[in-house]
């Protein structure tokens, strides 16, 4: 077994691995309560700890990013929502930026319930992956080396990733809030992860926690 100081540059030779290789990280990133939950009762999002640095987050990650990757209903929430921005001349810049990557760059829905449907108008960016296929689909994608393949929230789809060893690395901002019940953050067998960044997002209580994955 590695110790702590041995894990350290494990990971980060995985990392530097990847890119040496001209590889892609699969990053997840999620807002947490402090005990531990991504959504509240019935995946109410509602009662979770949202600020405005949470956004400002979701930017920089954005931006560096070559493929999204969602879950189902994630996906169709997300793609509702930022839509209706894109097209609202009354946001703000920050917003606008999140909109544009949202609805233009090409992403992943790992379903085996969706259904493919050419007149809709997330159709020209978005291919569905059944959940059997997602593992080589996001494999090949990292090999492909066209920026960080990004996942936000999706905690059931990607929880499988993660025990598969396909996840690089884990962001996870935890928000001043106690839940007490509802969704929980992490649901598969142990996975081992090595802290390499903590720090507190600018004008929030949000802190964020940056894990590398040690398998």
């Amino acid at each position: 077994m590695l110790t702590g100081e041995e894990q350290m540059p494990t990971c980060r030779a995985r990392v530097e691995g990847l890119y040496a290789h001209g590889m892609s990280r699969l990053v997840v990133s999620v807002l947490t309560s402090l005990d531990g939950y991504f959504q509240g009762p019935g995946g109410d999002l509602t009662v979770m700890p949202f600020e405005d640095a949470f956004n400002t987050h979701n930017l920089e990650l954005l931006s560096t990013a070559g493929t999204l990757v969602y879950g189902r209903t994630w996906y169709l929430e997300n793609w509702d929502f930022w839509s209706k921005v894109a097209a609202d001349s009354s946001a703000d810049e920050r917003e606008h930026g999140i909109a544009r990557f949202v609805t233009t760059l090409p992403s992943i829905l790992i379903s085996d319930s969706m259904v493919p449907d050419p007149d809709a108008p997330w159709a020209r960016t978005t291919r569905i992956v059944p959940r059997t296929a997602a593992p080589a689909e996001l494999t090949r994608l990292k090999e492909k080396g066209d920026g960080d393949v990004l996942m936000f929230g999706s905690a059931t789809t990607w929880n499988p990733l993660l025990e598969l060893g396909l996840v690089d690395e884990l962001i996870v901002l935890v928000g001043a809030a106690l839940l007490g019940t509802g969704n929980k953050l992490y649901a598969g067998s142990r996975a081992g992860l090595r802290l390499v960044d903590a720090t507190i997002l600018p004008g929030s209580e949000l802190v964020k926690l940056r894990y590398l994955t040690t398998g």
